[in-house]
């Protein structure tokens, strides 16, 4: 049996009774935080090209678009995955080569789940095996460190979430990893240098090629089916050798994922949160400061601190902001907080800010990489004009799977996202029924999805 048949044959069997009840808790938990997430987007500048191309195409199809509208299955799994990820602020799983956002895979799995006219248990089993797939290739196969995007491994999850999510059977689930690992091997460059709008698009883009990649598997198509193991599949050309026992595993990963407090890029969370306690406990301003260094653990180094992803202290668009810890500290200290309106044209460009990000530097501690991905360890240290040293070190924030974020604090975030764009009694409907998904269908969510107000341009 080729691994994609043993991917397969985990994905066929799993079952919404294999959740425990934490799982299924917190599963619903990261639905309502990526709805929010989406919703608090729908005003973004690449959101607003998106829907053109869709409406242009497409205007009416089998599945919801968030903020209202219908589109086919594919380009459904593409908007609504954008509106998810373009804030940057959905949840995220860390494996010690590999990070990723398993909640991108939530617009791919709803439109599935809402083609077939899906009850909440399935749609959320299909999410969990998406999940599963992502965080477990994510642990063991991990290829950032080769070159390649995270959206890789994606191209797996989405395409097993959205087979369970339809129904297909061993052989149609095998055939649709098969075409989907196949094609859509990403490089990392996405987010690598001087960053663009596709840091936010790139898994929306798998989302949507991994559900074309099922459907076609549903109408009879057939893939590779050693593109795991194969001569040049995915062991041989990109991530070495590898092993899962599928017949072994859970749908427990999601309890492992962590939800944002701040909207920043994810290794930066506890970054954000010991900056502020520290601001708050001393009580000194941004003027105060003479410099600001961060000892933090290697991968946020390198992927936000100024390491092998480039400089991170030119910064002139949101994308270059998010993913740029010493911005994101800056910004902290002089807002006291980090969310959407952070990241306006007008508050990245202002002098304030600007200046104060070159007063960050950030530096790898060998023993902070030794305790990652199980803590997101940091030391900021803080020297002031009149010559105090501040020092505070963190372990993680409030938030990460070792300090779960309680569902009144996501249903806050929730709101205060989604807030513009929705009556309050739309808005506490979506909160119910993401509350009890597993007590409804598919469809009484996305009805209420398609209630959202989109802006105008």
């Amino acid at each position: 049996m080729t691994h994609a048949d043993q991917l397969a044959a985990f994905v066929v069997r799993s079952s919404y009774d294999d959740l425990s009840d934490a799982a299924s808790r917190e599963l619903k938990t990261r639905v309502l935080d990526s709805l929010g997430c989406a919703i608090g987007a729908l005003g973004g500048e690449p959101i607003r090209c998106i829907r053109t191309h869709i409406e242009d195409f497409d205007g009416a199809g089998h599945c919801t678009l968030i903020g209202g509208g219908r589109s086919a299955p594919d380009r459904a799994a593409f908007y609504n995955g954008a509106l998810v990820r373009y804030l940057d602020f959905n949840d995220t799983y860390l494996a010690r080569g590999e990070s990723c956002h398993p909640s991108d895979n939530l617009g791919a799995v709803l439109a599935a789940s809402e083609y077939a006219d899906l009850s909440g248990r399935e749609f959320l089993t299909a999410l969990a095996v998406a999940y599963q797939v992502q965080c477990r290739l994510s642990d063991v196969a991990p290829v950032r460190a080769k070159g390649f995007d995270h959206t890789t491994q994606g191209s797996y999850a989405v395409a097993a979430g959205v087979s369970r999510a339809l129904g297909l059977d061993q052989a149609g689930t095998a055939n649709a990893v098969a075409i989907s690992g196949t094609a859509f091997n990403a490089l990392r460059v996405t987010r690598t240098g001087a960053l663009s709008h596709w840091k936010g698009l790139a898994y929306p883009n798998t989302a949507f090629c991994g559900t074309h990649a099922a459907f076609l598997a549903m109408r009879g198509v057939t893939g590779p089916q050693e593109v795991f193991e194969g001569n040049k599949g995915f062991m041989d050309s990109i991530a070495g050798r590898f092993e899962i026992d599928w017949s072994r595993e859970d749908l427990e990963r999601v309890r492992l994922t962590g939800i944002k407090k701040y909207n920043a890029e994810f290794h930066s969370q506890s970054a954000i949160e010991g900056i502020l306690e520290m601001k708050w406990e001393h009580g000194f301003t941004a003027e105060a400061v003479e410099r600001i260094n961060i000892e933090i653990f290697d991968v946020a180094f390198h992927i936000i601190g100024g390491g092998e992803e480039g400089d991170k202290t030119i910064i002139r668009t949101k994308e270059e902001a998010d993913h740029s810890l010493p911005y994101m500290t800056a910004v902290a200290m002089l807002d006291e907080q980090v969310m959407p309106e952070q990241y306006l044209p007008e508050r990245i460009l202002r002098q304030d800010v600007q200046t104060l990000l070159r007063k960050v530097s950030a530096q790898p501690l060998e023993e902070y990489s030794r305790r990652f991905p199980d803590e997101m360890a940091c030391r900021i240290t803080v020297e002031l004009r009149d010559g105090r040293l501040l020092v505070k070190e963190m372990r993680d924030y409030k938030g990460f799977h070792t300090r779960p974020m309680e569902w009144e604090t996501v249903v806050e975030k929730f709101r205060r996202l989604s807030g513009p764009y929705a009556d309050v009694s739309v808005l506490r409907d979506i909160v119910d029924a993401a509350a009890h998904l597993e007590a409804i269908r598919v469809a009484d969510l996305t009805s209420l999805l398609a209630k959202i107000q989109t802006p105008a341009a």
